[in-house]
């Protein structure tokens, strides 16, 4: 008996655009779902909290409702003293972060490439590094008085330590490969400087630069709070201390909201500086 041959079946495969075109539509599909996630977890935990307050399950006066911070905040915007606290605080943060980042990159690049260098200043730098800069800051102030620069130089000597650290270990890690090529190319100090120090160290150096502007964000809160009249930190302290926790939330709703936009900036800066990375 002769068994008769199963036809082909009829059906049509996907062309490799078409399956490249079903992967795209399912990233993007996951991509709006990401973003959908992102912003559901903050409005969610803003709805409990403001339904807790609102019940009196947590304390109102120690937590009170976002709404009711909200309302504090345009209040504070609306006179133009909240204004003032954060144009001081964006000063002093600036200041003191480019007080601490310029000396701390070019210091991390002589370390990198010159090894009497790095072993005359490790040691110096680990000894100092574990210290709180705020453990200090009696001494800032004797030295530097009370005025704007001792808040400049508490932030500068919290950011400098990462950057310094990471710069060095950014030069330290270029490919021998170029060191090599430059060497047999004669060239000179500056070239070499900021033609292969700089660029390669520029991927790790980035991430002590994140990194000290983090730590500059706590140092001026902790700064304000001590020997200042204006400022975040100060009305966050201020506000503590008299028990009106409205303008105490406001104030630490400006810090998470400019750690987050100087993060933002700075990876940005960093697609831009290495875009290769």
């Amino acid at each position: 008996m002769v068994i008769p041959l199963k036809a082909p079946e009829s059906g049509h495969h996907p062309s490799p655009m078409e399956i490249e075109k079903m992967e795209w539509k399912r990233q993007e599909r996951w991509r709006r779902q990401e973003q959908l996630l992102t912003i559901a977890s903050p409005i969610l935990i803003l709805a409990l909290w403001e339904f807790l307050s609102r019940t009196a399950l947590i304390d109102p006066r120690f937590f009170p409702p976002p709404t009711s911070i909200i309302r504090t905040f345009w209040e504070l915007a609306a006179s133009g003293v909240l204004f003032v606290h954060v144009g001081v605080s964006l000063t002093r943060i600036l200041g003191g972060f480019l007080l601490g980042t310029i000396p701390g990159i070019i210091l991390g690049l002589l370390m990198g490439m010159y090894r009497p260098l790095k072993a005359f200043f490790s040691p110096l730098l680990m000894a100092l590094m574990p210290i709180p800069t705020l453990a200090l800051m009696p001494l800032i102030l004797i030295v530097f008085g009370i005025g704007e620069l001792s808040k400049w130089v508490t932030i500068a000597g919290s950011v400098f330590f990462p950057v310094v650290i990471n710069t060095a270990a950014g030069v330290a890690n270029i490919d021998r490969a170029y060191l090599d090529v430059a060497k047999n190319y004669g060239a000179n100090f500056r070239q070499f400087f900021l033609r292969i120090a700089l660029p390669g160290a520029m991927p790790v150096m980035l991430e002590g630069v994140q990194m000290g502007q983090a730590i500059a964000l706590l140092t001026i809160v902790a700064a304000e709070m001590i020997g200042a009249n204006q400022g975040i930190g100060y009305l966050i302290w201020s506000s503590y201390k008299v028990f009106n926790f409205n303008p105490m939330y406001v104030g630490l709703i400006l810090i998470a909201f400019f750690g987050f936009a100087f993060s933002l900036l700075l990876r940005w800066l960093g697609t831009k500086l290495v875009p290769w990375q």
